[in-house]
């Protein structure tokens, strides 16, 4: 039976030609794989990011596949031919708790690459907790009252607790740290007139054993004002201060008046007589003063040398060619 034989021949050769052509689908050595392919989570938004793949001769597209821990198959997220680098899967809430794997592939027309796949992942324990957001600060002489909001909404099964470290801003190394779950709360005992800074952080708790610790916020700082009573003293004092200043000023202009003869003497510069007045006032016999009474009178430029004593003459010599005269002058007893 030959016919039967040939028969089973071809039947074979068609199985084998479709496992060739299914595991050239499969993979394609002429299309390279996606790389860097990444699962991004914050928040519970969940993404799959990877790098574009450069090939001549025609546009790339995408395919996204994702199974479960519970249900080791292969299924579509629609995420099937896409153009874009990104594709986001599982938003709901009931599956932040299950453990699953994505894989993705490059296509072009009938040409695809091998499957990429990602390590195993759960919401609840690799997704990243944002920030909360700070709404206002009121500030007070020993307080801060904060109000913020949780970095997404509130959901049944979860509880945010937030954790608040503060400092003075010249002691960064003492930090202290409060545990609240109310979004308005008030850090307390705080000095006056002081510089405080904060940052915030929000811990994600679902159950007894699940805490997931999210992101701080930037450090904001603000300064204390002063309380009414310390503000009233100060007031106080102030107002003594001037007082006091303006009694001295008062006090001051008053002695200045009480004793005006006194400064006045006593900043005047001391009077000195010339000397020859002085001799002359000692001595009222000596011819000082008729000789200088003389030289005033004197038309011509002379120089006069005077000289008293016992058996002396006074002589007056003329400068510059004039002539000279000569007088004597007898000594008191005569001679």
């Amino acid at each position: 039976m030959p016919w039967r034989a040939l028969l089973l021949f071809l039947l074979l050769g068609i199985f084998l030609l479709d496992s060739a052509r299914a595991s050239g689908a499969e993979a394609s050595p002429h299309l390279p794989a996606p790389k860097n392919v990444t699962i991004y989570s914050s928040n519970f938004r969940n993404s799959l990011r990877w790098s574009p793949v450069q090939v001549d001769g025609g546009s790339v597209s995408y395919t996204v596949q994702l199974k479960t821990g519970a249900y080791n198959h292969w299924s579509e997220i629609n995420c099937t031919r896409i153009a874009q680098t990104e594709c986001s899967f599982l938003q709901s809430a009931k599956a932040r708790r299950w453990t699953i794997v994505l894989r993705v592939r490059a296509e072009m027309g009938p040409k695809t690459s091998a499957w990429v796949e990602t390590d195993s992942f759960v919401a609840e324990r690799n997704t990243t907790i944002g920030p909360p957001k700070v709404n206002s600060v009121i500030v007070s002489s020993d307080s801060l009252l904060i109000s913020v909001a949780p970095p997404f909404g509130p959901e049944a099964g979860y509880l945010f607790q937030y954790h608040v470290s503060y400092w003075e801003n010249t002691t960064i190394t003492t930090k202290k740290e409060i545990k609240t779950s109310d979004t308005l709360f008030k850090i307390k005992d705080l000095k006056q007139l002081t510089l405080y800074c904060f940052t915030i952080r929000v811990e994600l708790m679902a159950y007894l054993d699940f805490q997931l610790l999210g992101l701080q916020t930037v450090p904001e700082c603000y300064r204390t004002t002063i309380s009414e009573v310390a503000k009233a003293g100060y007031i106080v004092v102030i107002f003594m201060s001037v007082g006091l200043l303006l009694i001295f000023i008062i006090a001051g202009f008053f002695c200045l008046w009480r004793h005006q003869k006194a400064i006045k003497y006593l900043s005047q510069p001391p009077l000195r007589i010339p000397s020859h007045f002085e001799e002359y006032l000692r001595d009222p016999s000596t011819p000082h003063l008729e000789v200088l009474e003389s030289y005033n009178e004197d038309p011509h430029d002379s120089v006069t040398v005077v000289y008293a004593g016992e058996g002396s003459s006074a002589y007056g010599d003329m400068l510059d060619g004039n002539t000279c005269s000569h007088s004597s002058s007898s000594s008191p007893d005569g001679t």
